[in-house]
């Protein structure tokens, strides 16, 4: 049986593509293995951000709470995305909750061990925060979508 390192698990996903072994060596360094069952939380809305997951496997369903509606489902994370950026803006708190709608079996990654490695090394930082830059840009622009759709004039 074959064993993936977490370096090569990394290097293998797209977020991380093109980044240079050295930086893939530090991200492992502070990454884990993790499975989480269906129905289970990753975090939830007011919680320390204290780490961002690399989907592998399973789908996570990114909510609110509406109190006239209880949880609303704002996006869907998959395979081979990231989830959570949270972890490198202050107050590193969750702004939202992350539930496992399927098993999912993804990479954590300790916040706090890579803000540390970012100050370490400018270029690392500065190499994901261009990278969660894009995703957060892509998931705004997910967002403007469903709004316009949702407040659509029907006819």
């Amino acid at each position: 049986m074959s064993i993936e390192s977490l370096e090569g698990i990394l290097s293998a996903h797209p977020f991380f593509a093109g980044l240079p072994p050295p930086h893939l060596g530090t991200l492992a360094g502070c990454a884990a293995n993790v499975k989480i069952p269906a129905g289970a939380y990753l975090f939830r809305e007011g919680q320390a951000a204290e780490r961002f997951f690399v989907i592998r496997a399973g789908q996570v369903a990114v909510e609110t709470f509406a109190p006239a509606r209880g949880p609303v489902a704002i996006e869907s994370v998959d395979a081979n995305e990231v989830l959570g950026w949270s972890w490198l803006f202050p107050p590193y708190r969750w702004h939202f909750d992350a539930r496992a709608v399927s098993p999912v079996r993804a990479l954590a990654l300790d916040g706090v061990c890579l803000r540390r490695k970012c100050e370490e090394d400018p270029t690392l930082g500065y190499e994901l925060l261009k990278r969660f830059a894009s995703v957060v840009v892509s998931r705004l622009e997910a967002t403007q979508l469903q709004l316009l759709d949702l407040y659509a004039v029907r006819q």
